[in-house]
């Protein structure tokens, strides 16, 4: 192996009683993509925190071209070269894009002392940036008008722009559609061709065994195992972060659909979607498939009372629900699980038995009075025992429901996101994107928790980009397409027609 760039020797970092990093070893070698595996929880996150300045390490070393470093702050680990992108994207919504670009650095004209930002230099080369990575929007664009994909082509961009030697990639494809997934591939290969030392963090083997050279495996903050990615086995990868094969993720289907818990009639948008009409009954899972911008999102957030320009008939259990109104829907037995679980669908900073009970003392009265109150008030003791059973009935792992959710790992943190829902008895639940971001074992949980949903009765819509996943988990998949829908299958369809319906495109078949 050539020489290492950086080099982790022994890391360990702990939070109290914490055991977050257990003597972490890897190497970062020039032109090469080195794979970091491991389940939500093993230490993956502190360790780039520790990479960039966040964390400093409470033993071991880190050398950067054979010297020892320490980085008290993560300017100083950008100015030795080493620059993260992660999976929620770090970017500010009232600026623009080449402002997010060049943050804290840029550049300027004028005399000494009176030197003033040059705009169009900015500009222009944030533009270059933005094409190099294959953003499809001009640099002056504020972020707020963005989606979470182009958000990502922002950071990609700034760590391009900064000549980074060390880039860590967290998740970088999680909103990604395949074709722009293709791009990231492009673009780590580039970085590659030039010398660049990648760190590259995925759930999705595919995109392991695609672009990178080397893994390191993380279990419970340990390494556990080292290789070559051209001679390594997905079952053997899997073993090594779970601790125990992983032979099917997805449950046996044991499913019987029951009478239509929800119908919707000429669901509209004046620029997001058109004419969709569909049902889903109890006991099904009806999932939504297409590429990026299809409009799947948007149509969600309309049935709970998010999208007011929208326009539909929508019937829960026979009852029109005023499509305006957020909490007649939920009233009405709707819940609405969002994509994005850090800013839409969790408050990171409240304890787990907080966000667990909120939804239901924000909700109707009845749907609360008696479960936590005791008399006309809150009972401290009730919330508690609320709060305790969710936490038993997802298997939702924390010390104690006062932690708080931002201290949980990505795939508990979505377990806490649908509890809060469940805690309400809903009548349908909308999952959207329930597993981005998280790892093969957390997965395995979700999808059995779904199961668990249909067994009770529930109607669920999954909206999900990952074509095996509603393959596998849906009874029916409806294909949108540029705000339509465009084809309709039943369980076991062919994955080159489900595929040619997303794109527009025929497939040939593997």
């Amino acid at each position: 192996m050539p020489e290492a760039l950086l080099q982790l020797r022994g890391i360990e970092k702990r939070f109290g009683p914490t055991h977050a990093l257990r003597g972490v070893d890897l190497d970062l070698v020039p032109g090469q993509a080195l794979a970091l595996i491991g389940e939500n929880g093993a230490g993956k996150s502190t360790l780039v925190k520790t990479l960039t300045g966040v964390h400093a390490p409470d033993a071991g070393e880190i050398r950067l071209d054979g010297r020892v470093v320490s980085f008290s702050r993560a300017q100083d680990a950008q100015a030795a070269g080493i620059v993260a992108v992660h999976q929620e994207a770090v970017v500010f919504d009232e600026l623009s894009a080449a402002e997010n670009i060049f943050i804290g650095r840029p550049p300027t004209q004028g005399p000494p002392g009176l030197r003033v930002v040059d705009w169009r230099r900015m500009e222009r080369e944030a533009q270059g940036w933005l094409d190099a990575v294959g953003a499809q929007f001009p640099a002056r664009t504020l972020v707020k008008d963005l989606g979470i994909a182009q958000r990502h082509l922002i950071e990609i961009a700034r760590a391009l722009s900064v000549q980074a030697r060390v880039v860590i990639l967290d998740e970088p494809t999680a909103a990604l559609s395949r074709h722009e997934i293709q791009d990231i591939f492009r673009i780590v290969n580039r970085l590659k061709a030039q010398g660049v030392a990648v760190l590259f963090i995925s759930h999705k083997f595919d995109e392991l065994f695609a672009v990178c050279d080397r893994y390191v495996v993380l279990r419970d903050g340990a390494s556990v195992g080292s290789g070559d990615m051209a001679s390594a086995d997905e079952s053997e990868l899997v073993r090594l972060m779970v601790g125990r094969a992983v032979d099917n993720i997805y449950p046996p289907r044991h499913r019987t659909p029951g009478e239509v818990a929800m119908r919707v009639t000429g669901l509209s948008h004046p620029t997001e979607f058109e004419a969709l009409s569909f049902e889903v009954r109890r006991g099904e899972v009806l999932a939504f498939y297409g590429l990026v911008g299809a409009g799947r999102t948007e149509a969600m957030l309309a049935l709970v009372g998010l999208n007011p320009d929208a326009k539909a008939q929508v019937e829960i259990d026979g009852r029109a629900v005023d499509l305006h109104d957020p909490a007649q829907a939920i009233a009405a037995g709707l819940a609405y699980v969002p994509e994005d679980r850090r800013s839409q669908g969790a408050l990171l900073d409240f304890s787990v038995g907080a966000n667990l009970t909120l939804p239901a003392l924000a909700g109707p009265r009845h749907a609360w009075h008696g479960k936590l109150s005791r008399g006309p008030w809150l009972s401290a003791v009730r919330e508690r025992g609320f709060a305790k059973g969710l936490m038993d009935r997802l298997r939702i792992k924390a010390a104690s429901e006062a932690v708080t959710v931002g201290s949980l790992s990505g795939g508990n943190q979505q377990k806490v996101v649908i509890a809060k829902w469940l805690g309400l008895n809903p009548r349908v639940v909308i999952l959207d994107e329930p597993t981005k971001g998280i790892d093969v074992g957390a997965k395995q949980a979700v999808y059995g928790l779904i199961e668990d949903m249909v067994r009770q009765g529930l109607a669920v819509i999954l909206v999900s980009s990952e074509l095996p996943e509603a393959m596998n988990l849906a009874d029916r998949l409806i294909v949108m397409r540029r705000g339509r829908i465009v084809a309709e299958f039943e369980h076991g369809a062919a994955a080159e027609a489900i595929v040619t319906a997303a794109s527009g495109v025929a497939v040939e078949a593997a």
